[in-house]
């Protein structure tokens, strides 16, 4: 496992931290942004309500960043984990949004829901019990394998069926970043190692402005100062929408401890049951303020993971200066929108490295498992269902939305098998395989 070039509580010079910072934010901004935009596209808000919610997003998200980073008192896990919107509620908040209610439903059942994760961070101590290394190494694998798909399409350019999707001006940027990035992580010295990703990212990004791929309609477009808007839609209680929030709220729960156990690996940090329950209350909590402040619920994004894997920074600090960036980006769209512009073949490129390393962390984790006949069930089973959800997910599309709803994460398919796995199955006393 490769020496760590800053640790937890290592605090880089600052502007270097700054733009280690920035590094994290290229990671996680199309995460964060994403689901507002899916919502208010969906639903066919006015172009006001889509951009109240992204800002709102983008604010809350650098706040909550912050808190998790930092920690307040028992709030916050204290190591350096990007905070950001889920996809997880989505479905839950488009059928609320459909209905009388509309977003003001999706905002009171996320704020009532929220309560699941705030009672549930005060159980995770028991909960950590149930994670041991065959468990958690299949979890940080189905991670990783999970978010492939992701990089591939932005290696690509798109999304399959787009007229350039995987054209060779797409894959040729791609590989060019990609090259850039392992050259300078597997090679390079202090910064040059520690920045590869963003580093990588800037010269495709040049490269890309030099060709004319830039489209700057969205930075012209973009506000230059926008205020938060508190209880711009209102909240309304759907007793159903709750319910369906709350589920989703359930697997976020268990889809977080992976995300978690993943980041203890990455930072060289022991969890425990204490890390889990303040990492948990202060996405609980998070996802209740971002409510009240008009967007849609949180959770720890495992992108960021990625880029601690690649380039062994782990400082909770560098983490902290992420969070103050995406509320500059909240503040100023301005600033949002010029990140946006990124092509996606340059966050491919770095994308596909960052989430292979996830993968290869939980290599790394399960080869310290014992080989026996048991061990390889749970983690054959729990990879293969997981995987048949992230690359298939229309295989639900037949069952009950409430199923759907609750399976529809191959990470969190891969996580519950896992976890049942290891508690029904019989240990073995000595069979050990080849």
């Amino acid at each position: 496992m490769n020496k760590l070039l800053y640790s937890v509580e290592d605090k880089p010079p600052f502007l270097l931290s700054l733009l280690l910072g920035a590094q994290h934010l290229l990671a996680a901004l199309g995460g964060i942004i994403a689901v507002p935009l899916v919502i208010g596209n969906v639903l066919q808000l006015p172009s006001h309500d889509t951009i109240i919610l992204v800002n709102a997003a983008l604010l809350i998200s650098g706040v909550v960043t912050m808190i998790q980073s930092q920690g307040i008192g028992p709030i916050g896990i204290r190591l350096p984990s990007v905070m950001g919107t889920s996809f997880t509620f989505v479905a839950a908040a488009l059928s609320i949004g459909f209905s009388e209610d509309g977003v003001a439903g999706i905002l009171g059942a996320s704020l009532v829901g929220s309560l699941v994760m705030i009672i549930g961070s005060f159980f995770m101590p028991t909960i950590r019990k149930l994670f041991p290394p065959i468990v958690t190494g299949t979890v940080v694998m189905m991670i990783g394998l999970s978010l492939i798909p992701v990089a591939v399409d932005w290696f690509a350019g798109g999304q399959r069926g787009d007229a350039d999707y995987a054209s060779p001006e797409n894959l040729a940027m791609a590989l060019f970043v990609l090259t850039i990035v392992v050259i300078l992580v597997q090679w390079g010295k202090g910064i040059f190692s520690a920045a590869a990703i963003v580093i990588g990212m800037f010269a495709g990004y040049l490269t890309a402005l030099l060709l004319g791929w830039i489209d700057f309609s969205a930075v012209r477009q973009a506000d230059g100062f926008a205020l938060p808007q508190p209880l711009h839609f209102g909240l309304t209680f759907p007793l159903s929408g709750i319910i369906g929030m709350s589920i989703a709220y359930l697997v976020t729960i268990v889809e977080s401890s992976g995300n978690f156990l993943a980041l203890g690996n990455a930072t060289r940090t022991e969890i425990s049951g204490k890390h889990l329950r303040g990492g948990v209350l202060c996405d609980g909590l998070g996802s209740a303020l971002a409510a009240v402040m008009s967007t849609t619920p949180f959770s720890s994004f495992s992108q960021n993971i990625g880029v601690i894997s690649l380039t062994g920074v782990a400082s909770r600090y560098v983490v902290t200066i992420t969070g103050a960036l995406l509320v500059v980006a909240g503040l100023f769209p301005l600033f949002g929108a010029l990140i946006v512009s990124i092509p996606l073949p340059v966050l491919g490129g770095a994308g596909l490295m960052m989430f292979a390393m996830i993968i290869a962390a939980g290599i790394q984790m399960l080869d310290k498992v014992e080989r026996s006949k048991r061990n390889g069930l749970i983690i054959a089973i729990s990879i293969g269902c997981g995987l048949a959800v992230t690359t298939r997910p229309e295989i639900l599309d037949k069952l009950p939305s409430f199923v759907k709803e609750i399976f529809g994460s191959g990470i969190t398919v891969g996580s519950l098998l896992a976890l049942t796995l290891n508690l029904v199955l019989p240990h073995e006393k000595s069979e050990k395989t080849e």
